[in-house]
């Protein structure tokens, strides 16, 4: 028998992109709340940052099955490369602070597309808390 430290070592040694996201598959994890956490997700919605731009020319925006989001100004490739339904594993990197009350906006978060092993950071409002 394996220890649990050697069996995840040894899983994080054989598991290919492919694999995760065959083992990532039908997860659908709620978005972590403690920064370093992370979820397991899938991608329901990739588009522009503002509706109808079908090129990405306003920026990036990615929807996920868990309710999270991810926005942003620019054009982010590993987004426009992903589809829909691919395995994601979305990690929470910041929090602003001093924000006003119920004002949560700003969070900043890592994704990696597990089909593609692709990642990419963005902020889930285009505006920080305090902000417009």
């Amino acid at each position: 028998m394996f220890s649990s430290t050697l069996r995840a070592v040894l899983t994080a040694l054989c598991l290919s992109s492919s694999v995760a996201a065959v083992l990532a598959e039908n997860k659908n994890e709620p978005l972590p709340t403690l920064i370093g956490a992370c979820a397991i997700t899938s991608i329901v919605e990739i588009g522009g940052r503002l509706e109808g731009d079908d090129t990405f020319e306003t920026g990036t925006f990615v929807g996920f099955a868990n309710e999270g989001l991810q926005i942003g100004y620019d054009r982010v490739e590993a987004v426009v490369r992903s589809k829909i339904g691919d395995p994601v594993r979305i990690c929470l990197t910041d929090i602003p602070q001093d924000c006003p009350p119920g004002d949560d906006r700003g969070r900043g978060y890592r994704t990696t597309n597990l089909r593609t092993g692709e990642s990419w950071e963005m902020a889930d409002s285009q505006h920080m808390c305090g902000g417009a």
